[in-house]
C-alpha cells in the first residue's frame, strides 16, 4: 500500500444557505492538534456570534489515520460533526480540517435536515479545494555536541526536513521532522558525523 495521500493544497471556504440558516465550510491543511485548535480559535474570532462552530479532522493517511475527532457544538448530537467526517472519509483525504460555522436563520431543520446541510457544507469545500500528494514523514532524535547542530541544521534545509525542538543539557538532543525517503541519507549523515540517533517507531 503507497504511503502516499492527498491533503488539502490550500485554505478556502464556501457558504451556503438553507432555510435562511447560512452554513460557511472552511477547509484547511493540518498535521497536529495544535494547529487544529488554531485554526478553531480563528473561527471564533472571525465568527464570535455564530450559533454553531462544528468541525471534524483526520490526521495521517486516509484509512488508517494516526487520529480523528469530531465535534457538533452543541448541535443534536450525530447531526454535525459525524457527517462531516463522513464525507471527510468518503473523500479519501489526509491531514485535512473541516469547520462549519452556522448562522440560525429561525428555521429548525430537524435531525435529517441537519445531516444533510452539514454533509453538504462540507462536501462543498472538500470538492472544490485542490489536492497535494503528501509524503510520509517521520521523527527522529538526534544526540550530538554543541559544534554538531549548525551542521545538522544545514543537512535539514537541504533536505526537506524541520527541527521540531532542540534540549540543551551535557550536549544537544534536536529532534527532526524529515521525509522518509530521506531516512538512508540521514542516517549516513549521522554515521560519518560519529551522532546517535533514535526513529520513532
Amino acid at each position: 500500500m503507497s504511503k502516499t495521500y492527498p491533503v488539502p493544497s490550500e485554505y478556502l471556504e464556501r457558504e451556503t444557505e438553507i432555510k435562511k440558516s447560512r452554513f460557511i465550510a472552511r477547509i484547511a491543511h493540518v498535521t497536529s492538534r495544535d494547529e487544529v485548535r488554531e485554526w478553531l480559535d480563528r473561527a471564533h474570532r472571525d465568527h464570535p456570534d455564530a450559533r454553531h462552530i462544528c468541525w471534524a479532522y483526520q490526521l495521517g493517511r486516509p484509512g488508517s489515520a494516526a487520529e480523528a475527532a469530531m465535534n457538533d457544538d452543541g448541535e443534536p448530537s450525530g447531526t454535525a460533526g459525524k457527517p462531516i467526517l463522513g464525507v471527510i472519509q468518503h473523500k479519501d483525504m489526509g491531514d485535512v480540517l473541516v469547520m462549519v460555522i452556522r448562522y440560525f436563520g429561525g428555521t429548525k431543520l430537524g435531525a435529517g435536515g441537519l445531516v444533510r446541510a452539514y454533509a453538504g457544507a462540507a462536501e462543498s469545500v472538500l470538492s472544490a479545494v485542490g489536492r497535494l500528494v503528501q509524503q510520509p514523514m517521520e521523527m527522529v532524535d538526534v544526540t550530538m555536541g554543541f559544534a554538531d547542530e549548525q551542521p545538522l541544521r544545514h543537512w535539514c534545509d537541504t533536505h526537506g526536513a524541520s527541527v521540531e525542538s532542540v534540549d540543551y543539557g551535557a550536549g544537544v538532543v534536536m529532534r527532526v521532522r524529515l521525509p522518509s525517503d530521506s531516512n538512508a541519507a540521514l542516517v549516513e549523515f549521522c554515521e560519518a558525523q560519529k551522532l546517535d540517533y533514535r526513529f520513532d517507531r
